[in-house]
């Protein structure tokens, strides 16, 4: 039942003409954009930033996904899971294996564009891992819209999604080099679950393995997210 669950989910998240162009279309066209301003041809800036404009991508097709979730609350959809044979956690999993779905064409739309348009070069190997590395990564963001849907409105959940998705991507470095940042705001970059997850992507890109605080920032926001996710979806048990 739960995979029929999450195709059902995935067949609508695609087929969201909104979704497809402001998670793949807008990070592509980004990208391309920083990266050929100039004239400039750096090779490896434009395969940092291939890697940067990637997480982008799928960090806002998993918050997106919590405005879903806000709006199937709104319409009534939840309470009608509720009547079902799926138990909540059945419906939680699924609705986060939905989103580690809709993030890989986010990520694979930015990842074609640096190889044939960019002409960004790597091992085969390394393809796969960067797409695989950023596509485990994405959970923490999945998890924190996951816990705005179940616990705004629709109309709420749209802006503190937007905020997060701008606020968590220019503080973490994912459209500028934080070495352009002032130390101070460096630091804090350094904290934010976007900055290390560019890092595993990088890390991966360049041929070696993620460093431990990296994953270690990365777990401790997961826990933090997940348990938002699953105090918010008692939450709306409650007053649905």
């Amino acid at each position: 039942m739960i995979t029929a669950y999450v195709r059902l989910e995935v067949r609508r998240t695609l087929r969201d003409a909104g979704f497809v162009i402001s998670t793949i279309g807008v990070p592509v066209m980004m990208y391309l954009l920083f990266t050929n301003l100039g004239g400039g041809d750096d090779g490896a800036y434009k395969k940092a930033a291939m890697v940067g404009m990637a997480a982008y991508g799928a960090l806002g097709a998993a918050l997106s996904l919590g405005t879903g979730v806000a709006e199937d609350k709104s319409t009534g959809w939840l309470r009608q899971l509720r009547i079902t044979p799926m138990t909540p956690r059945q419906v939680v999993a699924g609705r986060a294996l939905t989103g580690s779905v809709v993030v890989l064409p986010a990520i694979t739309g930015v990842l074609v564009a640096g190889g044939l348009a960019n002409g960004v070069r790597m091992a085969a190997w390394q393809w796969g891992a960067v797409a695989v590395t950023l596509w485990l990564g994405s959970l923490p963001f999945t998890l924190l819209g996951l816990g705005n849907g179940y616990r705004l409105t629709a109309q709420t959940t749209g802006v503190v999604n937007v905020a997060c998705n701008l606020g968590l991507a220019v503080v973490g470095g994912l459209w500028f080099p934080v070495v352009l940042f002032p130390d101070w705001l460096r630091t804090v970059s350094e904290f934010t679950p976007t900055n290390r997850f560019a890092e595993l992507g990088v890390a991966v890109s360049e041929g070696t393995a993620p460093g431990a605080a990296t994953l270690a920032v990365l777990l401790g926001w997961a826990a933090l997210f997940g348990t938002y996710a699953a105090v918010s979806y008692r939450r709306s048990a409650r007053t649905a």
